[in-house]
């Protein structure tokens, strides 16, 4: 029997790995921005601790050293910006990623549905050519048995 040969396998092969490759992108881009949103959630707890702490000493000391936390609190709420600011370019990276990931996979899932299409085909086609020379086996013997009845003889 002949081996199915689709024309369209490279193609299939190169979009899977395209595939392949995209998922690990995605990955490695959720792994940032899981880091970057860590970050910033520390550095932002960090900063609420220390309010917090200002809060809890006495007014008269506590107007010094509020002013000098506000004072040195500015470079950690640029830092926190910074972090935000890449965490929203992360998040729109991701999404881009995601989007480009599931039209690769639709396109790989209609590519393998073509593949066993084209295969369910292919072996359809061979049955019928394998039952064809089967049939004109069978008629040739039959006509051979029935030639050796009658008594012509080649």
């Amino acid at each position: 029997m002949k081996r199915f040969v689709w024309r369209l396998q490279r193609v299939l092969d190169i979009k899977l790995k395209q595939e392949e490759l995209a998922r690990t992108e995605l990955l490695t881009l959720t792994e940032k921005l899981a880091h970057v949103r860590q970050e910033l959630l520390a550095r932002q707890a960090a900063l609420r601790e220390m309010l917090a702490k200002l809060a809890q000493k006495c007014p008269s000391k506590r107007l010094g050293e509020q002013e000098l936390f506000l004072k040195s609190c500015s470079p950690y709420d640029e830092k926190i910006k910074k972090l935000k600011s890449r965490v929203s370019k992360l998040e729109s990276q991701r999404k881009a990623k995601v989007i480009e990931v599931l039209r690769l996979r639709r396109f790989t899932k209609a590519l393998k549905k073509l593949r066993t299409d084209a295969k369910a085909k292919f072996m359809t086609e061979q049955e019928k050519l394998e039952q064809k020379e089967l049939d004109q086996g069978a008629i040739i013997s039959f006509a051979r048995k029935i030639m050796d009845r009658v008594g012509i003889r080649q």
